[in-house]
């Protein structure tokens, strides 16, 4: 019996949640721990009855994304189960930054807030409610290192087993972060690609294991929606003109236009428009070298790049940012590793926020939209920063330190400032 097809509860509470759909041809099935359909090999993502929902719900609801949770496949006492309660996190509106830009007003999605410092908590905390209800008893996951930490986290917390793959070479804060955790890590000697193949071979063998980003991926892709829904509710339940989002497998921009547009469809924001801007590094840009030819095709890529938690090859959800960024007007750019650490020390020195490598692309991709006129300078903007820069020290180690070391003594100190 492969994980695919594995019984589930008699009684399934996934609540608003009533079916799968297939992203191409729209074929429906029941919902259950499966990614692909059997129809038409595309992937499957969650259909929705949501009913009502007021603002003045939400408003109530937990400083967690479980004040969303009439629009997440999740059980409707979700918030009491043990979890680790992502979300929440501040949106910083940045105008040192804006003005180094040279944009009107800048907004900062700070998602280094999270439980483990990123925004795979978000993803990791709707994945381990669904496989409870499928029921499941151990969370696993590939990884390039933010959802290593999420997962080994999130099943500590709830008390289950983790086996989570990484590539060998992944940052050593991010394998420190995650082994601390007392799960299975078993590092891989490849690149996220192979790994990822490997943890797809494992779920169909191990019947009792969630793979957060296989098995169970159209539940754990919906939490990438509570981005899109704090950024509205935050900005006064409006949406953004034009956002900047970081590029790994594709799923995160799609989502957050997805939450953007059930959010007007069920009338809590007006639906005005907005354009989606994507962004890689270049040694690892697969999408946005598609944009750039006009293919609606994306070619693997073997990674070589800092931005490790976006080197992914071979996107799985790359053909969906394509429609998602022509959609809306939006283009997409990638930025050599030089740009990623001047995006890490821009965004410090401007706003005092510490990203990683992800951050440093969305930042310096920012930079070049303006440079090259794809980015209205006057439009109100959102910049999604969604990891730590404690979790990629090596990218700016040798680069920065101390202005000067002197003895210790009132004029050793003012003559180093003097110069």
């Amino acid at each position: 019996m492969t994980a695919a097809l594995r019984p589930t509860k008699h009684t399934l509470d996934l609540g608003p949640a009533v079916e799968l759909v297939s992203k191409e041809e729209g074929h429906r099935q029941p919902l259950a721990p499966e990614f692909v359909s059997a129809e038409d090999f595309s992937p499957l993502e969650v259909a929705y009855d949501f009913g009502r929902v007021r603002r003045e719900d939400i408003e109530a609801g937990p400083r967690s994304i479980w004040r969303y949770k009439k629009l997440l496949p999740v059980p409707s006492n979700v918030e009491e189960i043990p979890n680790t309660e992502p979300g929440g996190t501040r949106l910083v509106r940045a105008d040192r930054l804006a003005k180094a830009l040279g944009l009107k007003r800048v907004w900062v999605k700070d998602d280094t807030g999270n439980p483990t410092h990123s925004f795979k908590d978000r993803v990791v905390a709707v994945a381990l409610a669904a496989a409870r209800e499928f029921g499941f008893d151990t969370l696993a996951c590939p990884s390039t290192g933010n959802l290593a930490n999420a997962v080994a986290a999130a099943a500590a917390r709830a008390g289950w087993q983790s086996v989570v793959l990484i590539p060998s070479s992944l940052e050593r804060a991010k394998i420190l972060t995650t082994a601390v955790y007392d799960g299975n890590l078993i590092a891989v000697d490849g690149n996220y690609d192979d790994v990822n193949r490997l943890a797809t071979q494992l779920a169909a063998e191990h019947e009792t294991w969630a793979f957060v980003n296989v098995n169970v991926r159209p539940y754990y892709s919906e939490g990438s929606k509570t981005l899109g829904f704090e950024v509205a509710e935050q900005l006064g339940w409006r949406l953004p003109e034009q956002i900047v989002v970081p590029i790994a497998s594709g799923s995160q921009l799609t989502k957050v236009d997805k939450g953007f547009r059930e959010f007007g469809k069920l009338g809590l924001v007006e639906e005005t428009p907005y354009k989606v801007f994507g962004a890689q590094a270049t040694g690892c840009s697969p999408v946005s070298t598609a944009f750039r030819n006009g293919h609606d095709v994306v070619q693997p890529v073997k990674p070589d790049t800092i931005a490790r938690s976006l080197a992914i090859g071979n996107p799985a959800d790359g053909p969906y940012v394509l429609d998602v960024v022509n959609r809306t007007g939006g283009a997409i750019e990638d930025v050599s590793d030089e740009e990623i650490v001047e995006g890490i020390r821009l965004l410090a020195r401007t706003e005092g926020i510490f990203t990683e490598t992800a951050g440093g692309v969305t930042v310096a991709t920012a930079k070049k939209l303006i440079e090259t006129g794809k980015l209205d300078p006057d439009a109100e903007t959102v910049l999604l920063i969604t990891g730590d820069g404690l979790k990629t020290l090596d990218a700016v180690e040798g680069r920065i330190g101390p202005k000067a070391t002197v003895p210790p003594s009132v004029d050793a100190v003012r003559q180093a400032l003097e110069g």
